[in-house]
This record gives C-alpha cells, sequence and structure tokens, in this order.
C-alpha cells in the first residue's frame, strides 16, 4: 500500500475499541504535505460519546492487562516491536509527507519508537518492586509495583512516534492502557503506526483525532488517571494545573532554549558541524536542539566561519529526495518562525548565513539554515525557543561566562559543552541547571536514561527507570506471618511510658 493510498483509507478514522471507527464529527481538518502544500486526507474532531466510549475500552482492557504477567506482556511487546520495523517504509514515507522531516529522519524514528518499545519490555519484568529489612522481628516488609489506570497521552507533531513509544511502552508494560491524543499535523501516520499494538487486548491502545477540544475531555474525565504531555509551555501549564487541581498525575515536557558551548580546547571543525546537526535537524523542530550559541572569543571567529559553511552545506527540499533538511510543518510555524527572525535582525543580529527562504524552492515551508552573528545575551531568540533552523552565536570572555549565561534562562532541558578540558567537562556537568547534558556528544538519547529538562522545562522524566516509574504506583506492604500482638505499641499503654507528673521546673 502506498502513502497516498493510506492516508485515503484513514482519513475521518478514529482507533476506538478493536480497530479503526469512522468519525462521526462534523468538524473536519486538512491533512497538508508541508512540502508540496498538496492535500493528502482529512482528519475529523472525536465526539464527546466517542472519547466517552474510549474511556470505557480503556478501563475494561487495563483492568484485563493488569493481571498478564511481565513474562507474557515482554513478549507481546517484543511482537508489536517486530510489526513496527516491518512497517518502517510505509510509516516514514507518511510521516516525511505529512509532518515534512526527511526520509531518513522520518525512518530512524520508527526504528528508535521500536527500540524503546524492545527496552521498556525487559525493563518492566526485571524489577517489580524490592524486599526490604523488616522493622519488626519475624515479618516481611516490601514494595511492589501497581499500574496508575488509563494514561492519556498528548503529543507534538515533531516526533510523533518517537515520543508516542517513550511514553506508551513504559505504561503498557507497567499494565495500564492508553488513549493517545495526537497533534492534527500527525494524526494519519499515527493511526496507521498503532496498527502494530493491534495484537494486544482491543482498548488497550487508542487514538481519537481532532483538537485540544479532545485532549481537554481526556484529562478531565475522572476515568483517566494520568496524563503525559509534550507541547508547547503555555498549554503545558494549563495541563498542569488542571491535574493539579484533580489529583491526577502529570508527566509535562515543555519548551527548551538549550546553550550550546565551544570552548578554547575544543576540536573547533568537529564543534561546527556537531553545532549544524544540533541547530539544523528536523528543520529545527526539535525541544532539546541547539538554539542558542556561547563561543569563547579565542575561537569564536573560526568556529562562526566553519558553521556558515555547513549551514549552507545543508541541503533543503522535499524529505522524499536526497536532502537533509526538509520544510517547517505549518504555514503556521512558517510564519511564526519568520517573525523570530526578523525581531533578531531588528536586535541588532548579524545574518551570516540563510536569515530567510530558500530562492529555488517556490512552494512549501521552506526555510534557509540561518546563522547569527553577534548576537545580543538580552536578544528574544536568545531567551525564547526559536523551533526553527537558526543558530545564533554569541561571544564570551570565560567557562565561568559561558555556564553564567548558559543557566541564566527559565528553561532547563538540555545543555551542550565542547571541550577536550577535562576538569572543564567535569564542572559542565555538575554546574549546568539542565536534565541532560552533553560533553562533545549533541543530542543523544539512550532508552536506558532518563529524558526530561528542569525549571520550566517540564516535570518528570521518560525513558529508564525513572520513566517506568513515572508510570506506576508504588505500593508498601507488611506481613506477619505470625500474626502476633504487637504489645511493644499497642493499647493498654504502659504505667512506665506515661506522662510522670507536674515538672518542679
Amino acid at each position: 500500500m502506498s502513502a497516498l493510498a493510506a492516508f485515503k483509507i484513514l482519513s475521518h478514522q478514529h482507533r476506538i475499541g478493536g480497530g479503526l471507527v469512522r468519525g462521526t464529527g462534523t468538524q473536519v481538518l486538512p491533512v497538508i504535505d508541508p512540502a508540496t502544500e498538496d492535500q493528502v486526507g482529512e482528519i475529523v474532531q472525536a465526539q464527546a460519546a466517542e472519547v466517552a466510549t474510549a474511556i470505557a475500552s480503556a478501563n475494561l482492557a487495563q483492568r484485563t492487562w493488569a493481571k498478564v504477567n511481565h513474562h507474557r506482556r515482554a513478549e507481546l511487546l517484543h511482537d508489536v516491536a517486530r510489526r513496527m520495523i516491518a512497517d518502517r517504509p510505509l510509516v516514514a514515507e507518511m510521516l516525511t509527507r505529512e509532518m515534512g522531516k526527511t526520509y531518513k529522519e522520518s525512518f530512524d524514528e520508527v526504528t528508535w519508537s521500536a527500540s524503546s518499545i524492545n527496552y521498556y519490555a525487559e525493563a518492566a519484568r526485571h524489577e517489580n518492586g524490592r524486599v526490604l529489612g523488616p522493622a519488626v522481628d519475624g515479618q516481611f516488609h516490601f514494595t511492589t509495583k501497581d499500574p496508575v489506570g488509563v494514561v492519556v497521552i498528548i503529543l507534538p507533531f515533531n516526533y510523533p512516534l518517537c515520543l508516542l513509544c517513550w511514553q506508551a511502552a513504559a505504561a503498557i508494560a507497567s499494565g495500564n492502557a492508553v488513549i493517545i491524543k495526537p497533534s492534527e499535523m500527525t494524526t494519519l501516520t499515527t493511526l496507521q503506526f498503532t496498527a502494530a499494538f493491534d495484537g494486544l487486548p482491543a482498548g488497550l491502545v487508542q487514538v481519537l483525532a481532532g483538537t485540544g477540544v479532545v485532549g481537554k475531555q481526556l484529562i478531565e474525565d475522572p476515568d483517566t488517571h494520568m496524563v503525559a504531555f509534550t507541547g508547547g509551555i503555555e498549554t503545558g501549564r494549563i495541563i498542569g494545573e488542571t491535574c493539579g487541581r484533580l489529583y491526577k498525575r502529570a508527566l509535562i515536557e515543555t519548551s527548551g532554549n538549550d546553550p550550546f558551548i565551544v570552548m578554547p580546547s575544543a576540536p573547533i571543525e568537529v564543534a561546527a558541524r556537531g553545532a549544524a546537526f544540533g541547530a539544523f535537524l528536523n528543520c529545527g523542530q526539535v525541544c532539546a536542539a541547539a538554539e542558542r550559541f556561547y563561543v569563547h572569543e579565542s575561537v569564536y571567529d573560526t568556529f562562526v566561519e566553519k558553521l556558515v559553511h555547513y549551514a549552507r552545506q545543508v541541503r533543503i527540499g522535499n524529505g522524499l529526495e536526497r536532502v537533509d533538511m526538509g520544510p517547517l510543518g505549518s504555514r503556521r510555524e512558517l510564519e511564526r518562525y519568520l517573525g523570530v527572525i526578523e525581531q533578531a535582525k531588528r536586535e541588532g543580529s548579524r545574518v551570516l548565513s540563510g536569515g530567510g527562504r530558500p530562492a529555488h524552492l517556490t512552494k512549501g515551508w521552506f526555510v534557509d539554515a540561518t546563522v547569527l552573528g553577534d548576537v545580543s545575551i538580552d536578544a528574544a531568540i536568545m531567551n525564547n525557543e526559536s523551533f526553527g533552523p537558526v543558530a545564533p552565536v554569541t561571544r564570551v570572555s570565560s567557562f565561568d561566562e559561558a555556564i553564567m549565561l548558559a543557566n541564566r534562562s527559565r528553561y532547563g532541558l538540555g545543555a551542550t559543552i565542547y571541550t577536550r578540558d577535562l576538569n572543564e567537562s567535569m564542572r559542565a556537568v555538575e554546574e549546568l541547571e539542565a536534565g541532560m547534558v552533553w560533553v562533545n556528544a549533541p543530542l543523544l538519547d539512550n532508552d536506558a536514561g532518563p529524558f526530561g529538562g528542569r525549571k520550566q522545562s517540564g516535570l518528570g522524566r521518560q525513558l529508564g527507570a525513572e520513566g517506568l516509574d513515572t508510570f506506576r504506583n508504588t505500593k508498601l506492604s507488611m506481613i506477619d506471618p505470625a500474626a502476633k500482638a504487637h504489645d511493644f505499641w499497642w493499647f493498654p499503654y504502659s504505667d512506665a511510658e506515661s506522662f510522670p507528673g507536674k515538672s518542679n521546673a
């Protein structure tokens, strides 16, 4: 089946209960290929009754799934990962046509998704609690891990499959059900991708199309028990406030404005290549992208020259062609991003490369790979998420100044430093206020290590053991096999332990 044929089949569909269900709503949104501006399909807003049906189905499936032993869960999840790998060519093409990233990046994303499924299939059965040294002779004290229940997963458009699996794999392996509300910009691909879960109990993994109205109903329903959200900082704040009011657990990953530091000992050629990748991957639409560059004054000119060179080498075009960077995800994103660049120019930044749209591409939401020089540390672009392919660079005079400026942010997702100085490396790990620090290795992830931020970049962690516990409740149990009387603290209290009487003081 071709991607275009799949778009046609999946238009107007939801995944409810055991399979695809045609939506009954009348609010229809077009699906536009950002490289061609052609309409390739449609999605329809889920209705309140459809949301309610999905929630009921999820709760029923979850109660059944929670009783399945961990070994069997692992086997079924490995089967899911195998189906994902088999479906990679179709899903990758669909993702490229629906949101614009290059086919290689789409193909890689499916691979990473399957990897996280396989990781959590095993991690969840390797540890399900621990035995404690008892506080009372002869007793058995231990903890166990219980599922949360039904988890609502609200996804962005930039990494819709990878983020889905980071969260869903941990949730499902822990015994939960999930209901996914994908971005309107990647819904059809998500519907195809989640066919890989069809071997699990009906209703365990469901997908509802639509806008934030659907997400709001899912979050506020008393029969959903947790929310995992990735997206903008303002929406994240609203969701956090709602979950707090409802005493509902929340995993929130919002924006980033990650620093990238280059020190004199760095291999400048390698650092410049790493910077270009960190800034321009997925057209800069990466929450942990390198977005503000602090370069030591002694290597500033050399670094900038090489970064401009690599920016100009980035091949831009339709992601189904031999290119390195596709378009931005939507016309709205294009207009927002161009506004960010124009404001940077007004604030005194020098355009060293790019700065607009490629002249050879007359259709599609393409922009240049842009390098800005001599950017003020107070410029808006250095203090807010740009979420596009731009590298704003400023000079620093010392390591201490670089760390200070890196930490002068309301965000704290990731941070990168290039240095061969061991002392600087260790100080960066200790002093950078971020959830992740990359020393000479920008943007890497590891299924076994936690992903997440500090400050206003979010709450909670995905991946690793920390990500698994995000979707589990810990229960403490204490057993007295002999059922002895606990006279050491039960009634009646002994006379010797009573208040001795009025003090002479």
